[in-house]
């Protein structure tokens, strides 16, 4: 009879898989918790979709973080850091539109997904735009990890 509950269990243990792969190992998961009041004239350009906004304040990420409205109450956050090299001199995203560049490899990502835009096919592995929390409660956006 204790076979019977062993086997499911075994499978069940089996099948869970835990792909370690997946973490940025550039990049430290930072923990924090930043208000953006919506009223401020700092952050204005949110009040319309498609405009990001860097917040560069201390304790938010590694080297901050672009927030941008992307729907009526939808907001992203990512971090201001290149998610492909570890932080240098040169890894502080640029804004460029609705994009950031680094220029330390001319990486370019984009600000609706996150996503590495110009990715090279050399068989190397590359990392999207790290994500934050962004959540709207009334007239502040609540970005954190």
């Amino acid at each position: 009879m204790k076979y019977i509950w062993g086997l499911p269990l075994l499978i069940l243990l089996i099948s869970c898989e835990s792909d370690p792969t997946n973490r940025n190992p550039y990049l430290q998961e930072v923990s924090f918790r930043f208000d953006l009041n919506l009223n401020l004239p700092l952050y204005n350009d949110l009040s319309n979709i498609g405009n990001p906004v860097y917040v560069g304040n201390n304790g938010v990420g590694t080297r901050g973080a672009y927030v941008m409205r992307t729907g009526l109450d939808t907001f992203f956050a990512f971090e201001a850091s290149c998610p492909n090299h570890t932080p240098s001199s040169c890894s502080t995203l640029q804004l460029d539109g609705q994009n950031v560049t680094c220029s330390c490899e001319d990486f370019t990502y984009s600000l609706f997904t996150g996503q590495q835009l110009n990715r090279p096919d050399d068989g190397n592995r590359y990392y999207d735009l790290l994500f934050y929390r962004a959540v709207r409660n009334g007239d502040v956006v609540t970005i954190s990890n």
